[in-house]
């Protein structure tokens, strides 16, 4: 059997391994991190829940409308807002629900491609390959920016990630034991550093005894306070929420950094493919920041390699 390796465990690299994995092609998948979804990502603690990665997904073609209707039949989604769409119970279910049966190793970051086309195998940060195995092609479903280097190690070089651009995101992650000034799910503030409120606990399937909040840092923001000190950044987004939160005090709070969190310009391809080195990209780089875009590309490279495998 044809075996496929895959770095990245988010939504076009899941989408990937799914369609080959129906078509009888086998897939080992490697992640960095021992969750699923990349940015389709669901915090967890202190008993607290924070959507604190991507809000919500639309669905508008017809493969991805179908994925989502199969999704929903299994309790993986249901929808927040009219044609806003979320994971249940929590953003990583889609991601999960795609894994199911998969050969998944998590907490695995890959660091370079040994061999040749038809036997590769992946160097990871352990300092060992991948169980020794050897790979017929590698898809690497990953930022553009960490794609390009993967895919020198392998000879493969994809010029047209050049063009792609990132913009980062500050996210401030909130609980209060009383309500805020907040009424609405979701908000938009016009002006000021915050891009985005969500009261996370008005999503389905979401529990607990507390207000969540969910905030965004715009882009603009979010580049000039990236690398900034944790702890400052929090207290100067809380500064920004003050307006809309009112006096409420938060009982948790916690920054996390998105340094790739929104496509600002795609690559300007579907996916990436290189059939004499049986290297291959796929992600949301390829169509825009959107879930479906990332499911799209995983899709389309997955079908490409269908036929130029053999």
């Amino acid at each position: 059997m044809t075996q496929i390796a895959i770095v990245g465990a988010g939504m076009a690299g899941l989408a990937a391994a799914r369609r080959l994995e129906d078509a009888g092609i086998g897939c080992t998948i490697i992640e960095k991190s021992r969750g699923l979804g990349g940015r389709m990502a669901t915090r967890r603690v202190d008993g607290l829940q924070f959507d604190h990665g991507a809000q919500y997904f639309t669905a508008r073609g017809a493969r991805f409308q179908s994925r989502v209707t199969e999704w929903q039949s299994r309790g993986a989604v249901a929808q927040w807002m009219p044609g806003r769409w979320v994971g249940t119970p929590g953003m990583t279910a889609p991601a999960r629900s795609l894994a199911e049966g998969l050969r998944v190793i998590g907490g695995c970051r890959a660091t370079g491609l040994e061999g040749e086309p038809g036997h590769w195998r992946l160097a990871t940060d352990s300092g060992g390959l991948v169980e020794g195995e050897s790979f017929d092609a590698v898809i690497l479903a990953i930022p553009a920016p960490q794609v390009i280097p993967l895919a020198a190690s392998a000879g493969a070089r994809f010029p047209e990630l050049e063009r792609v651009r990132y913009a980062p995101c500050l996210t401030l992650m909130l609980a209060f034991e009383q309500a805020t000034d907040v009424r609405e799910d979701a908000l938009t503030p016009p002006e000021g550093p915050i891009a985005w409120i969500a009261r996370n606990g008005t999503k389905p399937g979401r529990t607990g005894a507390l207000e969540t909040l969910v905030a965004h840092a715009n882009p603009e923001w979010s580049r000039r306070h990236v690398d900034a000190e944790p702890e400052s950044t929090a207290e100067a987004l809380l500064d920004a929420l003050r307006p809309h939160i009112g006096d409420a005090r938060p009982v948790f709070r916690s920054l996390h950094r998105w340094l790739y969190a929104r496509v600002e310009q795609t690559a300007g391809a579907p996916f990436l493919w290189d059939p004499a080195r049986t290297i291959g990209a796929c992600g949301d780089w390829a169509g825009g920041p959107r879930v479906e875009a990332a499911f799209d590309s995983g899709e389309a490279l997955a079908d490409a390699m269908i036929k130029a495998l053999p």
